[in-house]
């Protein structure tokens, strides 16, 4: 019998032989197959196919069933993933699985399920509805069935219940049948709705480059100041794209701007625009990547994991907001996905475009190389100008809810004038600490050793870490005290305050805890849009692609933070989510203005931000990094270890250490730090230490992991943690 190789999402880089019995001869590599796992059965994928097996044919099971007869994977799909896991160094059965929908993994079929049809019969053609009076609702759905069949998802329309239905199927006089699909051919009736804006000569030049260039691998960097119309070029360049019968992936950061994103697309194309994010069920999800597979969906906009979608006919990717951090996959597999992206389209041989109006430093590194291709758009779209922008100092000064009077005074003028107010927070919830006034106590989550945030509308104590919740104590445990008080600045109390302060204005508060609901992000967008005096309040979700063209006044309440972080990329993050919420200011021909609150107005990095803009803060920070041998000149590589004791992981790591500078491919290049513990040491009862790796060549470090790898499992400690791999981390 011959023997398959099988990927198996299981935490080992290796994958499993199996006998393929002679009546399952159909297996194909890039399918699923239901195998004997241990105890249980475990659906997997055939990598390979071979007549032999580095063990005794006898010791092998077979394959109990196969489950797909063709490729899940479109050929350059197949030879990314394959890429991406010997890239991130991760096992190749949990990189395949990551790149399909959840049913499939469950080992649903993949393929769409079938429409049902209510169907009259033979039977209930003969019968005549006059003898069912008895029953009125059955005899108007005879009635009906009699007209036309019904499909099952259409039963209410016609005010008629599957249990009127199912009791005609007694009686012989319906049945039920599948009625399979028609696949869908969008091209033939393709069609650009609408009147289209007029392109300003920035956007006309940018969308001409890429044109030219858009049967191709090119890789695009769209630089554009906030509101000077990325979309619009976006939407052109998917003109000729569609027109040519192609698809598009469109990648955003994430579920919070797709509902904008979705109308704008849907609103200008005549074609099938599906959205892939968290916020869909399985089935929805499974929907919407069996369409994109099949070709009968022209654009996919989806947030990180919709770059694993299969296309029939991919034409281009574009990615909105291509600095942004969630890209990056913090947990499992930790891959990039701006970076995946660009090596998919080099592998379909199509354009990519990636547009931000503060780019990531390694995009514009990768500018200077030549890799990419820069273009410019320095002019806000239509008739809307640059906003004004104000330091304000607050030493000494008296805050009223968090806000000095200055910016209380600004606020009530921009209301009065009716236009709309944001509030920049990036700190949800009530407070983020609960103290004892008698004896100083903090509330503090055990398992992270950090400060619970006060959720007041809730009545809970909750870490932002772990997840923990805890109800809010009536009197302090050391001491008995009642008199807790909430220290510090959170959405939830800003909303309370400025309802006080400006009473009777209408509030729109959004953050993680207001759009959890579905629909409810939705909604929100939709009152703001409306126009009028508005205060909204928010936090990052606020800062990303969205439109407000009443929004006249944007202020950042908090920022002292940021600029004293010990992660050196803060400076970047900070930069980017400053001039990303500025930008929401004025964006519709009214002047805007910008505030800024803070105890350091005479830090470098805002004084370089407010004379001399983002581009030029961005090149001196690549001066810098370059000068230390920071990213994007030299590669990073870190190793996590987390244990309970707070002493096994600090010894696994050394143990490392010492294995990776033994290693024959170390050279004077090659720099080590720690182990040290974590920015976070603690998190979720588990004490975090890491391994910093760094060399300037990226292919001498991939090589010398690669070889160290199989032996951190011959390490002493290497059971009693638990351990990770992050190539190219943007977190410490």
């Amino acid at each position: 019998m011959p023997v398959v190789q099988v990927a198996l999402p299981v935490p080992l880089a290796r994958n499993f032989d199996y006998l393929l019995p002679p009546h399952l001869s159909h297996a194909v590599i890039g399918g699923r197959v239901s195998v004997p796992f241990g105890k249980r059965r475990a659906i997997g994928v055939v990598v390979a196919m071979s007549e032999r097996s580095d063990l005794p044919l006898d010791q092998l099971k077979s394959v109990h069933e196969v489950l797909d007869t063709c490729s899940l994977y479109p050929p350059s799909l197949w030879r990314i993933l394959q890429w991406a896991a010997d890239y991130y160094h991760f096992p190749l059965g949990e990189v395949l699985f990551h790149a399909m929908p959840v049913l499939l993994r469950q080992g649903k079929a993949a393929e769409e399920a079938p429409l049902w049809q209510w169907l009259i019969t033979v039977q209930g053609r003969a019968t005549a509805p006059e003898s069912l009076k008895r029953a009125p609702k059955q005899q108007q759905a005879l009635a009906a069935l009699r007209n036309r069949p019904m499909y099952r998802h259409e039963v209410n329309q016609h005010d008629i219940s599957e249990a009127t239905l199912q009791a005609l199927r007694a009686k012989g006089l319906c049945e039920l049948q599948p009625q399979p699909r028609a696949p869908q051919d969008w091209r033939e009736s393709y069609a650009v709705n609408g009147d289209r804006l007029r392109l300003n000569t920035e956007q006309a030049t940018a969308v001409g480059a890429i044109r030219s260039a858009d049967d191709q691998f090119a890789a695009w960097l769209l630089a554009g100041i906030t509101g000077s119309g990325k979309t619009e070029v976006y939407l052109s360049v998917l003109e000729n794209i569609l027109a040519s019968g192609h698809q598009a992936l469109v990648l955003v950061p994430e579920i919070g701007l797709t509902p904008q994103t979705i109308a704008r697309f849907r609103q200008r194309f005549n074609a099938p625009v599906e959205v892939l994010h968290s916020g869909l069920n399985d089935s929805e999800r499974l929907a919407v990547w069996l369409r994109a597979r099949s070709g009968e969906t022209a654009i996919v906009i989806g947030t990180r994991s919709a770059l694993f979608t299969p296309f029939a006919r991919l034409g281009a990717i574009i990615i909105d907001e291509e600095h942004d951090n969630s890209y990056k996959q913090q947990e499992g597999w930790r891959y990039h996905a701006r970076d995946l992206a660009v090596f998919r389209a080099r592998q379909e041989n199509i354009p990519i475009v990636m547009g931000s109006a503060t780019p990531a430093l390694e995009t514009l590194h990768n500018v200077q190389l030549g890799k990419y291709r820069q273009l410019n758009l320095s002019k806000r779209a239509g008739n809307a100008t640059r906003a004004t922008q104000l330091l304000v100092d607050l030493k000494g000064v008296k805050l009223q809810g968090g806000l000095s009077p200055m910016l209380i005074k600004k606020i009530g003028q921009h209301l009065k004038a009716d236009n709309q107010v944001l509030l920049f927070l990036n700190r949800r919830g009530f407070s983020p600490t609960l103290l004892c006034h008698e004896c100083g106590w903090i509330a503090e989550c055990q398992r992270c050793d950090r400060y619970y945030t006060l959720h007041q509308h809730q009545r809970q104590l909750r870490c932002h870490h772990c997840d923990s919740q805890r109800p809010i104590p009536h009197q302090c445990p050391q001491c008995g005290s009642t008199h807790l008080v909430p220290v510090g600045l959170g959405t939830e109390q800003l909303e309370l305050n400025l309802g006080e302060l400006f009473p009777g204005v209408p509030l729109t508060r959004i953050d993680r805890d207001t759009t959890s609901r579905k629909g409810a992000l939705e909604q929100q967008l939709a009152e703001v849009h409306r126009g009028g005096a508005r205060l909204l309040v928010g936090t990052q979700m606020l800062a990303k692609g969205h439109h407000f063209p009443d929004v006249t006044l944007v202020s950042l309440l908090d920022v002292d933070g940021a600029l004293f972080s010990a992660d050196f990329r803060s400076a970047e993050r900070f930069a980017q989510l400053y001039t990303q919420v500025a930008g929401r200011a004025g964006r519709a021909g009214k002047q805007g203005e910008v505030v800024l609150q803070t105890h350091h107005p005479e830090h470098p990095l805002l004084h370089t931000l407010l004379h001399q803009g983002y581009d030029a803060f961005a090149s001196q920070a690549l001066s810098e990094r370059n000068s230390v041998f920071l990213p994007p000149f030299t590669s990073h590589a870190l190793f996590r270890a987390e244990d309970h004791d707070n002493q096994q992981a600090s010894l696994f790591l050394q143990q490392l250490r010492n294995l990776l500078e033994a290693s024959p491919l170390k050279d004077s290049s090659f720099w080590v730090m720690g182990p040290v513990p974590a920015l976070q040491a603690k998190r979720g009862g588990r004490y975090r230490w890491q391994l910093l790796l760094q060399h300037p060549s990226r292919a001498h470090l991939q090589r010398l992991i690669k070889t160290s790898l199989p032996l951190i499992g011959t390490l002493p400690q290497s059971r009693k943690v638990k351990w990770t791999l992050d190539i190219d981390p943007t977190e410490s």
